[in-house]
């Protein structure tokens, strides 16, 4: 029996057994950070005090914190570039691109291992390379030299049959795989794209589909390395970094979902779930008030390729607002040299920075009940920074026609290719600058270190500080915007946003009833790695989260700080109320595969939990997470 692409890049990076669903401890090749996580990752890095990063390479983007209304950003800013310095890590320069766009064009490698405090890291697997999203702290620990512990996945295989047809794309691809699998439907699986087809897709438009296959809950997805991985490096004056890799023939995955490439149409999600996927003829004709093109998902030169075709010669519909964000300065350049810039900007475009801007809330907010088509990837309510907009996500050929019709419209059929591909891409790396390891770390005033929190005690005694429905995202947890991202390097500022756009009482009622427990439905989590969706709530006195399942990074964000993720067994979610006194006792016996019983007070029942740790995730919890655990020379 073979083995598939992903059993071949683990098995080079682990000692343990490849049983699924088994914990492994996989070394990794490379990190990368982004301003928003990396500030806390780098003061988690000093905490653990080492001198220098022990990986292949580390790389510290600063890509999402670019709006600079106050010092904070700023502030954060010229302290990632001082210890990044310190440490021995590349740093990417602001202005230099989105964190995902500029490491697939000069750092992903085929066969290497990637771990990323963001979420679309899985990108970095277009070019063959295990890339995958974590919190900030595990970040850190991979930067320190230990292994990132996670569940051996299991693998569905995605076959690609024929070749799409104009008009459609990638981005179609990953939505219809949303259609079937859902944003719940990846947990503890990797996506592999095998078939024919495959060599039909260059690498942005694998990058398209590997960087969305984020919104499934996967922990990665793949494509082999091949002579389009060959082409892409040669263009980037590369070309010593590629390897051939692909599955064995005869390799066994544990699922299948064949996809006929030709018999696809254009496709949109709709408001508010990557997943609320349709065909574009059952919604065209909507009235649009807003179109953004970019985002880590498509903002790469072929991208605007396409977006130029449809727009030359055209001018923006007088009621559409489009904005463009090129991924890289790498794109910004070439699409200027190249004339596409003047095509946009004829058109009515308005040209914002390189960097994640609108995608996270950072700028670009939709009028009132405005619909906004976004070539992003995540459409979770409020996002957007207003609240009452409905947002689609598309692709780029949806979004430029739609830019012109002024209404939700299909490209299909449409000619694409008025626009040249390059030959060979325009490098330029002067804006991202080698570590010299002679700078002392710039500490502004509101940046601040991480909170110390207490091991766990032989009992909680709680009151559900709040009851939560399914599919709750970081977002929920923890919102980003401009109003909050600039407090990611301060854990009690930042408290003051938790839950705040579900029950904006959620921090008093926590500092009233000293903390508590949330209860959930199912996939509590989802979206986003940022590891504020757990330290804030530690911080608050959040103790336990007792949900029908947790989304994977944020279950492990849980452990890392110390709060015990606690899942259902039978139906009892329904017999809790908010405020109702939970009690969970012998957590000093916490043993694996041994459940708990948590008594509900308030009504005089009972109900048992599964905690699903294991024996170093108990090690951990016990200390009171992973940096005490740390500390304490384990």
């Amino acid at each position: 029996m073979g083995y598939t692409l992903v059993e071949k890049i683990i098995k080079e990076h682990t000692k343990d057994p490849l049983i699924r669903g088994n914990k492994i401890d996989l070394v990794i090749d490379q990190t990368l950070t982004q301003d928003a996580t990396g500030t806390m990752a780098y003061l988690e890095l000093e905490a653990i005090g080492i001198k220098e990063v022990k990986t292949k390479l580390s790389v510290s983007y600063v890509d999402h914190n670019t709006l600079q209304n106050g010092f904070e950003n700023a502030d954060d800013h010229r302290f990632l570039q001082s210890v990044a310095d310190k440490h021995g890590v590349y740093f990417s320069r602001v202005g230099n691109g989105i964190c995902h766009q500029v490491h697939l064009e000069r750092f992903a490698r085929p066969g290497y291992t990637l771990l990323g405090s963001d979420s679309h890291t899985p990108t970095g697997g277009a070019m063959a390379s295990l890339a995958i999203g974590a919190g900030g702290l595990d970040v850190a620990c991979a930067m320190a030299g230990r292994p990132f512990n996670m569940v051996m996945p299991k693998i569905v295989n995605v076959v690609l049959k024929n070749k799409l047809s104009k008009g459609v794309s990638a981005k179609d691809i990953i939505l219809y795989v949303l259609k079937n699998f859902t944003v719940k439907g990846g947990v503890n699986k990797v996506f592999e794209y095998t078939g024919e087809g495959v060599k039909t897709l260059t690498i942005p438009e694998r990058a398209t589909i590997t960087n969305m296959g984020a919104e499934l809950g996967a922990t990665s997805s793949l494509f082999p390395s091949d002579e389009m991985t060959l082409d892409f490096l040669r263009k980037q004056n590369r070309e010593e970094d590629f390897i051939p890799l692909c599955a064995d023939s005869d390799a066994v995955y544990d699922e299948t979902l064949e996809i006929d490439l030709s018999a696809l149409k254009p496709m949109l999600a709709c408001p508010n779930s990557p997943d609320a996927v349709k065909e574009v003829d059952e919604v065209k004709g909507i009235k649009v008030n807003q179109v953004l093109i970019g985002s880590c998902t498509n903002s790469s030169y072929a991208d605007f390729v396409k977006v130029a075709s449809i727009l030359k010669g055209k001018t923006v519909h007088p009621d559409v607002s489009l904005g463009i964000a090129p991924g890289s300065r790498q794109v910004l350049q070439m699409i200027t040299k190249s004339g596409i810039l003047d095509v946009l900007l004829e058109a009515g475009a308005r040209i914002l920075e390189s960097a994640c801007g609108p995608c996270i809330g950072m700028g670009q907010s939709p009028c009132t009940d405005g619909v906004s088509l976004r070539t992003f990837n995540r459409n979770f309510y409020g996002r957007s920074g207003t609240n009452s907009a409905k947002v689609y996500l598309v692709s780029p050929e949806l979004a430029a026609i739609s830019a012109v019709e002024g209404v939700i419209a299909s490209p299909y059929g449409m000619d694409l290719d008025l626009f040249p591909q390059p030959e060979k891409f325009l490098v330029d790396d002067r804006m991202i600058i080698k570590p010299t390891m002679t700078k002392e770390i710039v500490l502004g005033p509101n940046i601040k270190t991480l909170p110390a929190f207490d091991k766990l005690p032989e009992v909680i005694n709680k009151k559900v500080i709040l009851k939560v429905e399914d599919n709750i995202t970081t977002d929920h947890i923890m919102p980003a915007g401009a109003k909050v991202l600039p407090y990611r390097s301060n854990i009690e500022r930042i408290s003051d946003f938790v839950f705040y756009t579900i029950d904006e009482s959620f921090k008093k009622n926590c500092l009233k009833n000293d903390g508590g427990i949330i209860v959930a439905g199912n996939n509590y989590g989802q979206g986003s790695s940022r590891e504020h969706a757990a330290i804030a709530p530690r911080y608050l006195g959040i103790r336990a989260v007792i949900a029908k399942s947790f989304a994977r990074i944020h279950r492990q964000n849980l452990v890392n700080f110390g709060i015990l993720p606690l899942t259902f067994i039978n139906d009892d979610y329904d017999s809790i109320s908010q405020f109702d006194t939970l009690v969970i006792e012998g957590l000093d016996k916490l043993a694996v595969g041994v459940d708990l019983v948590v008594k509900n007070v308030t009504n005089n029942t009972e109900f048992m939990v599964n905690h699903g740790l294991t024996e170093k995730e108990i090690d951990m919890i016990n200390a009171g997470g992973l940096l005490n655990y740390i500390k304490e020379g384990k």
